[in-house]
């Protein structure tokens, strides 16, 4: 029997059939404007589920009958650079050719650019799905956000020049990090100027580029002379036709293997402008990174969703003292908290996904008309929405994969550490998925903004509103005494002051906790739904309120002088 890796996971399905996805759909397809005009394009709302389904079904036979084949041995022959050109593991060469002739390339374009004008969640969704199969290859295929920026922000002529190529399988990078500039965009120095003839050149060098001798790559350079700021930065698309890049080297990385990461030296490269001036960092790279950060999560999601497999398979298999480990209860606990975070993680991930495509398709259709004052509303609910929730995805999503992974490999034990089985890899793979894109570090900064201003306290007041079947009532309950405790954990941490390094130093304990309400909230409510989330319900409710009361009691107990005791170890 085939392995597809859509079919055989029901949480995905359940997903894709949330009871917003017919707005999401309708707004998306603009009341159904394409249909007649592309043999392809939806009559309605079941024609275009139906669409998904399809596709979805394709992406899950090739994940589960092509990458995941090829993922060990790409893992052990990796890129190369050969003649200044970086060149593809065999089995990355075929993933990529397999993806493209099935048309999976540029799925939430619009169909005048070659693209099936998918909304946001079907394509998060192919994104896990291809993850579960190669945690690396997902870097390569995922890498087709640049085409939402090009799309969102360059001129009809950029348009038309790029896009109908990356449907056709033409590769993306985009290319922000430098060895001076890390996570600290605002001091990247590569230097764009206008040559004689009024065309941008680059010059500088790039680190840590994924995917690094892409066919289109979006770079952020200093445009404005004499400034070292954001306000002094724009965004350029480069050709890789025009050949005016230098490989250094592929990077010896921990994991991802298959995944090209260079260094890279741009030699008075062409290149055109995308967008305005100045505007390169503070709005194009900024929305960008936001689509990359929700493209970490459906890739932690799809790699904790394999590790798991893995883990419950030889559970069952592996017999010790005359019965299989699975029945022991130190091993099934692991797997069911397992079970549990890679449902509550997923749930989150399709919960921002959803306002996501409610923000990026009425802000579309802002551009054809004037909204109604209604539609500006629902407009600012879920870009709120999207805001605030990315950073948790971000952070909660790739810290359960690590752990996730960890524990497949103590379910396997000894031979868990070894080459023979895959798990090994996953869990190389997923030492990544805390720190590109924005550490999880980097998430705390942005998403302690949702506690100081309340947003994250409404959402899950709002989350709480939501009946629940009788047989629920008891989490419910839990839930709201756990939302309490939260209230009162912030109301201890803001005696410190808000802008305090006291306050900073509590900051991911508050937003963790603020995470897990939420999370345990839209478990309920799917559970509520379908009993399939029953046990992971009950299981991440216990757990995240062990988690909360243990922030909650460190805080309440906080003493100022303990900062100077942990500044000592690394002042002596």
């Amino acid at each position: 029997m085939a392995n597809n890796f859509f079919t055989d996971n029901e949480g995905l399905k359940f997903h894709l059939h949330n009871e917003l996805m017919e707005e999401i759909i309708r707004l998306k397809e603009k009341d159904y404007a394409d249909f007649g005009k592309f043999d392809y394009a939806p009559e309605n709302y079941n024609d275009a589920i139906d669409s998904y389904e399809k596709v979805l079904d394709i992406v899950g036979e090739i994940t589960g009958e092509v990458l995941a084949v090829n993922a060990e041995e790409i893992d052990h022959e990796g890129p190369q650079v050969v003649d200044n050109a970086i060149v593809y593991a065999k089995g990355t060469t075929r993933n990529h050719e397999a993806l493209t002739n099935a048309g999976l390339y540029g799925m939430s374009l619009p169909r005048q650019y070659g693209g099936l004008n998918f909304s946001y969640v079907p394509y998060v969704m192919a994104a896990e799905i291809v993850s579960r199969g190669d945690c690396a290859f997902a870097n390569i295929w995922g890498l087709q956000d640049c085409a939402e920026t090009i799309y969102e922000f360059g001129s009809e002529e950029i348009k038309n020049e790029y896009l109908p190529r990356i449907n056709k399988g033409a590769t993306c990078s985009m290319d922000l990090t430098e060895p001076d500039a890390g996570s600290d965009l605002q001091a990247v120095g590569l230097k764009a100027s206008l040559d004689e003839n009024n065309c941008w050149r680059l010059n500088g060098v790039k680190r840590f580029i994924t995917n690094g001798d892409a066919d289109i790559k979006l770079v952020l350079a200093r445009s404005e002379e004499g400034t070292t700021d954001a306000r002094g930065l724009s965004y350029f698309v480069y050709d890789r036709n025009s050949n005016a890049i230098t490989i250094r080297r592929i990077e010896n990385k921990l994991g991802i293997k298959g995944s090209p990461t260079a260094e890279l030296v741009f030699n008075n490269a062409p290149a055109k402008l995308v967008g305005d001036r100045k505007l390169g960092l503070i709005k194009y790279v900024m929305t960008l990174m936001n689509g990359a950060r929700l493209g970490v999560g459906a890739q932690s999601v799809g790699l904790a969703e394999a590790a798991y497999r893995e883990a419950l398979q030889y559970a069952h298999e592996r017999e010790q003292f005359g019965k299989a480990i699975k029945d022991f209860p130190q091993v099934y606990e692991m797997l069911a908290n397992m079970r549990a975070k890679i449902d509550a993680s997923r749930t989150l991930l399709y919960e921002t996904a959803r306002a996501v495509d409610m923000t990026k398709s009425l802000d579309a259709l802002s551009k054809d008309r004037t909204l109604q004052p209604e539609e500006r509303q629902t407009l600012k609910k879920y870009q709120r929405l999207a805001d605030m929730l990315t950073p948790l995805v971000k952070l909660f999503s790739s810290e359960f994969a690590n752990q996730v992974c960890y524990d497949t490999i103590q379910v396997y034990g000894g031979s868990g550490f070894m080459k023979d089985y895959p798990v090994e890899r996953m869990y190389r793979d997923a030492r990544i998925l805390t720190i590109y894109e924005g550490t999880s570090q980097l998430q705390v900064v942005a998403a302690i903004r949702g506690i100081i201003q309340g947003t994250y306290l409404s959402r899950i007041k709002e989350y709480e509103e939501v009946a629940v079947k009788p047989e629920y009532q008891a989490v419910r309950d839990r839930l709201i005494k756990m939302r309490e405790r939260f209230e009162t954990m912030v109301a201890k941490a803001n005696e410190f002051g808000t802008t305090s390094e006291s306050y900073d130093f509590n900051a991911r304990r508050l937003v963790e906790a603020a995470g897990y309400l939420i999370m345990c909230n839209l478990l309920l409510i799917d559970a509520n739904k379908n009993d399939m989330f029953a046990s992971s319900c009950a299981i991440f409710s216990k757990y995240a309120q062990a988690e909360l009361e243990k922030s909650a009691a460190y805080i309440e107990n906080f003493d100022v002088s303990i900062l100077d005791s942990y500044k000592s170890v690394f002042m002596e």
